[in-house]
This record gives C-alpha cells, sequence and structure tokens, in this order.
C-alpha cells in the first residue's frame, strides 16, 4: 500500500534508533495507539459523511444536479491526484514519469486493458449508489450497504478460494437477518416518505451496488496480488477508465439534458462536497487504514452506522422504531464478528477453556501450519477490509 513508507519509519531508521527506543519504550506504542484512534476516527467520519452528503444533497429543494457529472468529476479529481503522487514519487522529474507511464499504461497494455472491467463496474456502482441513496432514507441505506460484507464473502471463496470461520458464516447470516428486519420495516412504511421516493428501486439500486462491489473487489485484489503496480499506479488508471465510461454513462443516460442545462447544472457548495468527498475519501482511507487492524475497523463501520441514524434523525426527521434498532443493532453485531481476526477468535476459544490460565493468553500459530490469509478485498480506490463501504471506495 502507498501509506508503507509512513508504517516502516521506524523500521527503516536502523540501528541507530535503537538506543532512544530504549531511553523511551513507550513513546511508540503511545503514539501508534495515538494514530489508531485517529484513524478510528477518520474511517467514521468518512463512511458517514459520504452517504449524509449524498442524501443532502438529492434532498435540498431546488435544481438537482445531474448524478453522472458528479461521478465523472470524482474519477477526474482521483486521478489527477494520483498523477500528482506519481509526480511527487519521481521527485518532480517531468521526464522520468512520463516514461514511467509510457511503460506502465501504454507498453503494458495487456495489464492496463484489465483494469477496464473493475472500472467499469465501480462507475456502474457510483450512479447506483445516488440512485438508493435518492430513493432510502440515509440510515436505511448505510445498513443496509453492509451486504457487500456477504458479496464480497462469497465472491472471494468462489474466486480466491479463500475459506470462511463458522463464526464468519454465522455472522454472515446474522447480517442477512439484520438488514432483512430493516427492509421489512421500510416496506411497512416506517414514517412518512417524500412522495417522489421509490423504495423498492432503491432496494433494487443497492442490492445491484453490493453485488458490483463484492465482485469488482475481489477481481481488483487478484489484479494487485498479480502485479507489482502500486495503488496509486492502478488508481490513475482506474480513474482514466472511469472517467471515459462515466463520460459514455452521461451520455446515455442524460447526453440531451446536460447538453442543454450545462454540465455543472445544479452545482451548490454541498454538491461539491460530495464529489470531494467521493474523490478524496478513499484515498485519504488508503493512508489512515495503514494503522487500523481489523477490530478497529469493525468498530468504525458500526459506529458510522450510528452516526448515519442519529445525524438521519436530526437532518432528515428519520423515524427511529424498535423495529429498525433490531435488524441495526444485528447488522452491528454481524459487523464486529466478522472482523474478528481468526487468531483472536482461537485466542479466546483457548482462554476460556483453560480455567487455571492466570496470565494473558498468548496464541501462536501450531508449528508447520502457515497462517490464515488475510481478510482483504478491495473498495475501489484502495485494498481495505470487505466490511468497509466504497466508497466504497465511494468506490
Amino acid at each position: 500500500m502507498a501509506a508503507v513508507g509512513v508504517g516502516g519509519s521506524a523500521a527503516a531508521a536502523g540501528p541507530g534508533a535503537v538506543s532512544a527506543g530504549a531511553l523511551e519504550p513507550g513513546s511508540a506504542t503511545a503514539a501508534h495507539r495515538r494514530l489508531k484512534y485517529i484513524s478510528l476516527a477518520v474511517l467514521v467520519v468518512q463512511n458517514a459523511s459520504l452517504i449524509l452528503s449524498i442524501r443532502y444533497a438529492r434532498t435540498l429543494p431546488g435544481d438537482r444536479f445531474f448524478a453522472t457529472t458528479a461521478v465523472v468529476m470524482a474519477e477526474v479529481l482521483k486521478g489527477v491526484t494520483c498523477l500528482l503522487l506519481l509526480f511527487a514519487q519521481k521527485r518532480g522529474n517531468v521526464k522520468h514519469l512520463v516514461l514511467f507511464l509510457h511503460e506502465a499504461v501504454l507498453v503494458q497494455y495487456v495489464d492496463t486493458l484489465k483494469l477496464a472491467v473493475p472500472s467499469l463496474i465501480y462507475t456502474l456502482q457510483n450512479n447506483l449508489q445516488y440512485v438508493a441513496i435518492s430513493n432510502l432514507p440515509a440510515a436505511t441505506f448505510q445498513v443496509t450497504y453492509q451486504l457487500k460484507i456477504l458479496t464480497t464473502a462469497l465472491f472471494s471463496v468462489l474466486m480466491l478460494n479463500r475459506s470462511l470461520s463458522r463464526l464468519q458464516w454465522a455472522s454472515l447470516l446474522l447480517l442477512f437477518t439484520g438488514v432483512a428486519i430493516v427492509q421489512a420495516q421500510q416496506a411497512g412504511g416506517g414514517g412518512p416518505r417524500p412522495l417522489d421516493q421509490n423504495p423498492g428501486a432503491g432496494l433494487a439500486a443497492v442490492v445491484a451496488s453490493c453485488l458490483s462491489s463484492g465482485f469488482a473487489g475481489v477481481y481488483f485484489e487478484k489484479i494487485l496480488k498479480g502485479s507489482s503496480g502500486s495503488v496509486w499506479l492502478r488508481n490513475l488508471q482506474l480513474g482514466l477508465f472511469g472517467t471515459a465510461l462515466g463520460l459514455v454513462g452521461l451520455w446515455w443516460a442524460e447526453g440531451t439534458a446536460v447538453a442543454r442545462r450545462g454540465f455543472f447544472f445544479g452545482y451548490t457548495p454541498a454538491v461539491w462536497g460530495v464529489v470531494l468527498n467521493q474523490a478524496f475519501g478513499g484515498l485519504l482511507v488508503a493512508v489512515v487504514v495503514k494503522y487500523a487492524d481489523n477490530i478497529l475497523k469493525g468498530f468504525a463501520t458500526s459506529l458510522s452506522i450510528v452516526l448515519s441514524t442519529v445525524a438521519s434523525i436530526r437532518l432528515f426527521g428519520f423515524h427511529l422504531d424498535p423495529l429498525f434498532a433490531l435488524g441495526a443493532g444485528l447488522v452491528i453485531g454481524a459487523v464486529y464478528l466478522y472482523s474478528l481476526p481468526r487468531s483472536a477468535v482461537k485466542a479466546i476459544t483457548s482462554a476460556s477453556a483453560s480455567a487455571s490460565a492466570s496470565g494473558p493468553c498468548i496464541h501462536q500459530q501450531p508449528p508447520g501450519q502457515p497462517p490464515p490469509p488475510p481478510q482483504l478485498s478491495s473498495r475501489g480506490d484502495l485494498i481495505t477490509e470487505p466490511f468497509l463501504p466504497k466508497s466504497v471506495l465511494v468506490k
């Protein structure tokens, strides 16, 4: 990941840093702990703010902006940002950057074309998110969108031959049950809703978005594992394809209206906030996710659901009833259980089985047995845990 340089600074210091560490043995641990909690806060805010900002921008009175133009602008800004980061990595040498891009993008064109598939799916997914959030309350969307954990897990098993623990399978069943309860509450009309909203269309859009997110994420992970390209290079290539495909989608869906009213019709500061959040949110998480472990990421997703629900009550008059609370609680619990690493589950099991243990339980991998593979997938702009939303990277 591109943030490796930050996380690897301690190792890069070499033997000369040993004496400083000996003088202050707890300083590195304390600093890392602070970074973990800062990462948690950033993940929570990014997860919740994107959904809330899209919902807010799509429900404002007045002219409504074209969602397809917002998708294109987010891809352009993301691509430009990755290009600037690659330029900085080449120490500002334009010639080296041009030669590098020529080799990576044009000469190795087969490798580049592989990214056309996830880019097409991500572009579709981003447009589907606008449809879903326009027709569902933000809290309902945030809960239902966690189905991408289920789709990502299934595609990981099918495409990467990854095995899941019994606890993870149980958490997926719990997740599906919670989402079903939330959707039952929505179908039952839990509170008034605007006349221009279609919950059926919103549910179809969010399910299609979860399916596309799961497939594209696993496919993108497979590409990253099979190549040496950096995350910023891959995101630049995704941005190039995403911009081109987004323009095609714009022309097909809203081309006449955009030509008549203009590309930036209906753009307000709130709309630009959505575009910037969608473009830079995933890249920001790519930096801070270096310091967040599995459990913290699970907490981030759970807290973002709570934050979205509370904010929806205050901002959009969302009605919270016991049925929604039950479904959301099941989803939050499922997300947390699924995020537990296998080593932690085995350690907890071993600790509870040993009544005479008085000290801390340290789980060790049995000799001769390889460690379990990390539960990685992709969220559009970055490699991340399968339970994190795209933006969702959000692709």
